[in-house]
């Protein structure tokens, strides 16, 4: 049975992270890396809170407990000049049980969580008092998870990873532009999570990101790159 296609456009996706030299979000600690300084994690601040969600995969949600919220007092009351809401709406992608106790849950702003269509009637009972539970395919599909966020009025979407989900909007060619800062040191450890897996990317030597901006942010790189369809009209 055919399904009903979306009423409103895609919301634009930017992947943003930040890693070590040799690729890494992480090393293999049972605490978060620091990557990033002070003045790159003021940079996030601001381009989270000229988007209307943001995305982290149920691995992130789990190892690192985060808010996903809009540190700024001034960008956050700029957000309610506009009629738009203080934070973010979060959104994650499951396919097993979310604590329903974990900040990405407790603190502001709406949530949603994907998961796969067999997935939805035990996550939907756990969750119902914390989020939204909505099936996106079987198995789950980015962009049946794009569309829905369209027709909910998302238009611009932040990706924050984990590897699966920046490997995945890169391999299905869905991502318009990559934020990427980078750490001037090495983690070198085999079992550390890289900012991609394996893929079959589009963008590859023959088809190349735009090279959009490289900035200096104390002792990190910031570097912006768009997908070459965005990048005739930026």
């Amino acid at each position: 049975m055919p399904t009903d296609p979306p009423t409103a456009p895609r919301p634009y996706v930017l992947l943003s992270a930040a890693m070590s030299l040799d690729g890494f979000l992480d090393d293999t600690s049972d605490r978060r890396l620091r990557l990033s300084n002070a003045a790159d994690f003021d940079r996030v601040d601001d381009v989270r809170a000229t988007c209307d969600a943001i995305l982290v995969g149920a691995t992130t949600v789990r190892r690192d407990n985060p808010r996903l919220l809009i540190g700024s007092a001034a960008r956050r009351a700029h957000r309610r000049s506009q009629g738009r809401p203080e934070h973010p709406t979060k959104v994650t992608v499951t396919t097993k049980g979310l604590d329903p106790s974990l900040a990405f849950f407790t603190t502001a702003g709406d949530k949603i969580v994907y998961c796969p269509r067999p997935a939805l009637p035990t996550l939907a009972e756990e969750l119902a008092d914390v989020a939204d539970v909505t099936a996106a395919g079987d198995p789950l599909d980015l962009g049946v998870l794009l569309d829905d966020l369209g027709d909910r009025g998302i238009r611009t979407l932040m990706v924050e990873g984990g590897t699966t989900l920046h490997t995945q909007f890169l391999v299905h060619d869905l991502a318009d532009e990559v934020h990427l800062a980078l750490a001037p040191f090495f983690v070198g450890e085999a079992g550390a999570p890289r900012f991609v897996g394996p893929g079959a990317f589009p963008h590859d030597t023959a088809h190349r990101l735009h090279l959009a901006d490289v900035t200096q942010v104390g002792d990190v790189a910031f570097v912006r790159y768009l997908a070459q369809r965005r990048s005739e009209g930026a």
